[in-house]
């Protein structure tokens, strides 16, 4: 008979232990791909993504989609007696994902160094605002405040008005994808060599600078500090957002010459592929107001659909602004599967984001729903040899 494959990294074994959205969202991506993920959450509380909106009701519209294909399991790993749990299920997972801050499992007795005793295999992933060194280390962290520290947010918005957060936790999100890629990076390494497990770090501010490598080599080099601006500023011309005919938007980029080529023969204006103010992106750029004007200009002859269609026509990147509403519309998120239907206890059912990317051979899928706190309490802990006495009275003294 064969073994069920739920993906790539079906029998890897996980404990998350982290909280929020960069760690918990690494270890979600990886529970995708086929990962046995067990997250271990505080008796009574739970994680506090619990409790982040948005909401319908009561209940955290969030949560079913970022933890997804995750069991739960309450557990005060302070307490002596809930340590004493958390070391026997640490002999048994290949990684340990992370977030408190800096110096905090090591204060409980729960660092590296103490944990590879026990399990010398064990790969442990820690994020944390400002990472495990440097004289910010202890300092909070959360994703907006580091997204400012990074450098991303002194260059979003318009000259005349203060810099923009992004409307979402995007450092997050990110951070969440380095948490995946290292983690299967040092699993790789581990199997690979048949060397013990490794401690990876990183701090949430260093995902998306590392993304900046443009600002810090015009700046290494030039001495410019770029100021925000909307849209490629600075890359590209044309790029930014254009308004129709309609009274609707676009997103159009000529990151190359040869996609202005093919817009300029869209506008037949192939006339600008001679001019020399036009004819590269680097006098493009130094003539981009008059571009702009020209380019604007040609679009709000056209609706967003009939834009839209040309511009595919002729190969040149453009995308009509899209609402939550567009894309649940859309027949590229229906064909990709791009959003997906999964079950939820109380409201029934629930759309969430579908699994990316996508595998030939070992698909991830979605199998189980976002589980209640300490929905698995029984099935995990018993596995340890606990009965359901202890779990009772483990329960009532707050272990659990």
């Amino acid at each position: 008979m064969s073994k069920l494959n739920f993906g790539p990294l079906t029998g890897v074994k996980i404990l998350d232990i982290s909280t929020m959205i960069a760690a918990p969202f690494g270890a979600t991506l990886l529970a995708d791909l086929g990962a046995e993920v067990t997250k271990i959450e505080l008796p009574g509380k739970g994680d506090t993504l619990r409790t982040v909106g948005p909401w319908k009701g009561k209940e955290a519209l969030r949560w079913p989609g970022l933890a997804r294909n995750k069991k739960s399991v309450t557990l005060d790993i302070r307490t002596t007696e809930g340590k004493a749990i958390f070391l026997k299920l640490i002999k048994n997972v290949d990684i340990l994902i992370e977030n408190f801050r800096p110096g905090t499992l090591e204060k409980w007795g729960l660092g590296y160094e103490e944990l590879k005793k026990i399990n010398p295999q064990l790969i442990m992933t820690r994020v944390s605002g400002y990472g495990q060194t440097g004289p910010y280390k202890e300092k909070a962290g959360f994703g907006t405040p580091g997204t400012a520290f990074s450098g991303h947010t002194a260059i979003q918005g318009f000259a005349d008005r203060p810099p923009v957060s992004p409307s979402y936790s995007l450092l997050d999100y990110i951070t969440g994808v380095y948490v995946a890629f290292a983690t299967v990076s040092a699993l790789y390494h581990r199997e690979t060599t048949d060397e013990e497990g490794q401690e990876v770090e990183m701090g949430l501010y260093e995902s998306i600078f590392r993304m900046l490598e443009f600002l810090v080599a015009e700046y290494d080099q030039n001495g410019v500090v770029r100021e925000r601006s909307p849209g490629l500023a600075g890359h590209s011309s044309p790029a930014g957002t254009y308004e129709t005919k309609d009274g609707k938007f676009v997103v159009l980029v000529c990151s190359t010459d040869s996609t202005f080529n093919r817009l300029a023969e869209a506008m037949q204006r192939t006339d600008m592929l001679e001019d020399p103010r036009y004819y590269t992106n680097a006098e493009r750029l130094k003539h981009d107001q008059d571009v702009q004007v020209i380019v604007s200009n040609w679009i709000k002859g056209y609706t967003q659909k009939e834009l839209t269609e040309k511009l595919d026509s002729f190969g040149v990147p453009v995308s009509p602004i899209y609402t939550i509403e567009d894309i649940f519309n859309d027949p590229q998120y229906k064909a990709r599967e791009n959003i997906v239907e999964v079950e939820h206890p109380r409201l029934g059912t629930i759309k969430v984001p579908g699994v990316v990317p996508k595998f030939s051979k070992t698909p991830g899928a979605i199998r189980h729903r976002a589980p209640e706190l300490g929905e698995h309490n029984e099935e995990v802990l018993g596995g340890l040899g606990i009965s359901a006495e202890e779990l009772a009275s483990l329960k009532e003294r707050g272990v659990i």
